[in-house]
């Protein structure tokens, strides 16, 4: 592993410890997914450095799997907040 793989593979982990500390101390759930999505961005990019390091493209596939993933519970995540939004208001 060269020194630039290295200095990525430490990157990712002070995001992920940065993460960590956003999902312990909220302090509200957008919050919380925000910091969920930050862990799959930083999944997706460990899979993606190890394809590389490895020549592994099994890996590849994964990574677009949770990236789909990814994409998927921020959408999901997204309109069940907007609907719960709208019915504090209706109910207001």
């Amino acid at each position: 592993m060269n020194s630039l793989n290295q200095l990525l593979a430490v990157f990712i982990l002070v995001n992920l410890s940065i993460a960590l500390v956003r999902v312990t101390r909220g302090p509200t759930t957008a919050d919380r997914l925000l910091a969920a999505l930050l862990f799959s961005t930083s999944g997706v990019a460990i899979l993606l450095l190890l394809a590389y390091i490895e020549e592994a493209l099994i890996l590849l596939d994964v990574a677009l799997i949770f990236s789909l993933l990814a994409v998927i519970s921020g959408v999901v995540f997204a309109q069940r907040a907007w609907r719960t939004k709208e019915e504090k208001n209706e109910h207001s």
